[in-house]
């Protein structure tokens, strides 16, 4: 893969991953099985290795999911919570035994437990009493969430007992049991609310409520797998978990003592049969290094312990028949193929849909209608088509063909070369990328809104009030008070909100704007280099692919979002209301001795790292850019710099300069 290409599939990977990330811990609403999440996942830390020059500290690869929400206080995990890494074979299973063995020098104890499909937990104790109870947030901090845990009966508030260090934290799995899940479901059936889709997500939606009442009445369980502390009663994991069983945690029976490989994968193939007797979902074993002493000497990368994996268990798979395929329209216009099935039970939940992704997968499946198909659910959540079962084809029955129009506004779709979706390119026009976009410009990450939600934005919409986000700024308290669900005191709320998003900063506000391909971080290194919206409006496409993570795909992408009228007239009236499109002037600027100086980075350094030399050139009033020119004033060059690099910089005359020589510069001490 050329240099240029695994650019772009890097900044496509990162984009895409992050809004998995999005849609799982914060939606509660993943588009994608976790076996394929892993895939894409493994493919960009593959690829980042391979191009070390386009490594980042905020890749996913650096760091975990985030179910961080503003409604929620947060507070610094005293311990990160890191995610764990996952395997599918038996084989990645002896291979990870194959490094632990190497390091401890002979064979090694491994405690074997349940991976719960539920929402992490981190509980510190002082003196006995639960003091504070943290989501796993981005695995540096997390949400509050004391007073809802606290009304969880399985969990402690208090502890008792011999042993107990003056201050402990306990991490756990918060659980909704299958028949809680589905009685649950029931009644918002005839709420005429729309059903949890499994009982994580629904678990995960409780312990974000703000009244902890419902939380109370929804019977959460917690099992727990981990005590932390400064000094710890025992010196393995296991006897530190049956340390705290005793103490009144419910540690689970089914936690298991191994001594060989052989132990660990006799209780991976009972439990791939048994767990469908438990009153829990579970979708794989945690596998960890008994010995704490060993733990701390395998210890860990940016996202995940070396001294534990998780196997995961295969998809569960049936048939049924397919009736139909719909369509639905995403806010950048992609086009997701939606199956409709015959209902099916299938991993304890009843199946009447399933994702197709796409044309080519539609094509690769060869479907007819009224195909029995065979259906899995990928990670035991999202089920999805993986097969048709051509004994039961009707010969004269019709292949199902990708829709060539738009079924929201009738405009013809459009697949550039290169990407696997289709999209409707009439992102100004069609109700669903409307609202989408609305959506997405009021979400937390971007004009961070409160009191407007989906539901708001549908009925706003439908009452012609909000026809883009512009619009919002343009809202009355008189035309909203008469809508249904409105009182006088959520609208005050509601304007209060749209005026607090004014002081919103520049970076924000170009991602909320919902450019396409345009993610929070892509936005950041725009608002990093143009200054101002105006500045990049003028941008052209060799000015954009000069940014570090910004390929061909992102600059075309952007130069066709500004070439449009409406989207400029849009942006004229959020001038007008006051949003900021300027980035405002840093204050932490040490000197002004590469003011005016171009320069970029390559190679790998000793006393700083390249994110931090970044930083380092912008405090000293340099630009840093990935591209080299005849505008570079010199390159940053640190060991391994690239041959070809190295090459171009001869040719245009760019000079090079040593780590040390840089630093004498700056005159850093």
């Amino acid at each position: 893969m050329k240099q240029s290409e695994a650019k772009g599939r890097i900044e496509k990977l990162r984009t895409e991953i992050e809004e998995h990330n999005h849609n799982y811990y914060v939606l509660n609403n993943p588009v994608i099985s976790d076996f394929e999440y892993d895939l894409l996942l493994n493919e960009l830390d593959t690829l980042e290795k391979k191009f070390p020059e386009f490594r980042s500290e905020d890749s996913p690869t650096r760091k975990v999911g985030n179910d961080i929400t503003r409604e929620f206080q947060q507070y610094d995990h005293k311990y990160p919570m890191l995610s764990l890494g996952n395997s599918y074979s038996k084989e990645e299973l002896m291979e990870f035994n194959s490094r632990v063995e190497k390091a401890s020098g002979g064979p090694v104890e491994y405690v074997c437990e349940l991976k719960y499909d539920g929402a992490s937990i981190s509980i510190t104790y002082r003196n006995g009493n639960m003091v504070r109870a943290l989501t796993r947030g981005d695995g540096t901090k997390g949400d509050d969430v004391t007073l809802n845990v606290k009304t969880i009966r399985s969990i402690p508030v208090k502890v008792k007992g011999e042993l107990i260090p003056g201050e402990f934290i306990m991490r756990g799995e918060i659980l909704m049991p299958r028949s809680v899940f589905d009685r649950l479901n029931e009644v918002r059936k005839k709420e005429e609310l729309p059903p949890f889709a499994n009982p994580r997500n629904a678990a995960s939606g409780t312990l974000k409520l703000l009244d902890s009442r419902i939380v109370a009445s929804r019977e959460l369980d917690c099992k727990f797998y981990f005590l932390l502390a400064e000094e710890l009663p025992h010196d393995t994991h296991y006897g530190n978990l049956k340390e705290a069983s005793k103490w009144g945690f419910r540690v689970p029976d089914s936690i298991r003592l191994c001594r060989t490989i052989d132990e660990v994968t006799n209780f991976i193939n009972n439990w791939e049969s048994e767990r469908k007797k438990l009153p829990f979902d579970i979708d794989g074993v945690v596998i960890k290094v008994n010995s704490l002493a060993l733990q701390k000497e395998l210890g860990y990368t940016a996202k995940s312990p070396r001294w534990a994996i998780a196997f995961k268990y295969k998809a569960e798979q049936v048939s049924t028949k397919l009736l139909s395929v719909s369509y639905q329209i995403g806010r950048t216009g992609n086009v997701t193929p939606v199956a409709n099935l015959e209902p099916v039970l299938l991993a304890g939940t009843t199946v009447k849909r399933a994702s197709l992704h796409n044309a080519d997968q539609i094509a690769l499946l060869g479907l007819h209608l009224n195909d029995i198909v065979y259906v899995e659910k990928g990670g035991e959540i999202i089920p999805k088509i993986v097969g048709v079962d051509h004994s039961f084809r009707n010969e004269n029955s019709r292949e199902i063909e990708f829709i060539s129009y738009c079924p929201e506004c009738g405009t013809e779709l459009v697949k550039n070369e290169g990407e696997a979706n289709h999209y409707c390119p009439n992102y100004l026009h069609c109700p669903p990328q409307l609202k989408g976009r609305i959506e997405h410009f009021i979400s937390r990450k971007a004009m961070d809104i409160d009191g407007l939600g989906e539901e708001t934005v549908d009925l706003l919409f439908s009452r012609n009030l909000i026809r883009n986000y512009a619009d919002l700024y343009d809202l009355r308290a008189e035309q909203l008070i008469p809508l249904e669900r409105f009182g006088e005191k959520s609208v005050i709320n509601i304007l209060r909100s749209i005026k607090a998003s004014l002081n919103v900063p520049y970076s924000n506000v170009l991602f909320a704007l919902g450019i396409r391909h345009v993610g929070e971080t892509v936005a950041k290194k725009i608002a990093g280099t143009f200054r101002s919206i105006d500045d990049l409006i003028k941008a052209d496409y060799d000015q954009l692919t000069g940014i570090r993570e910004i390929g061909p795909k992102i600059a075309a992408s952007i130069i066709s979002f500004f070439a449009d009228e409406e989207n400029l007239s849009i942006i004229n009236r959020l001038k007008e209301a006051g949003l900021k499109f300027r980035e405002e002037a840093k204050t932490n600027t040490v000197s002004g001795k590469l003011e005016g100086k171009t320069i970029v980075i390559s190679g790998v350094f000793q006393h700083h790292t390249r994110e931090e030399y970044k930083e380092i050139i912008e405090k000293h009033g340099g630009r840093n850019t990935a591209s080299l020119s005849g505008n570079t004033s010199f390159i940053l060059a640190g060991t391994n710099m690239g041959p070809s690099k190295k090459e171009k910089a001869k040719e245009l005359g760019v000079p090079l300069m040593e780590e040390n020589e840089f630093l004498i510069l700056i005159a850093e001490d």
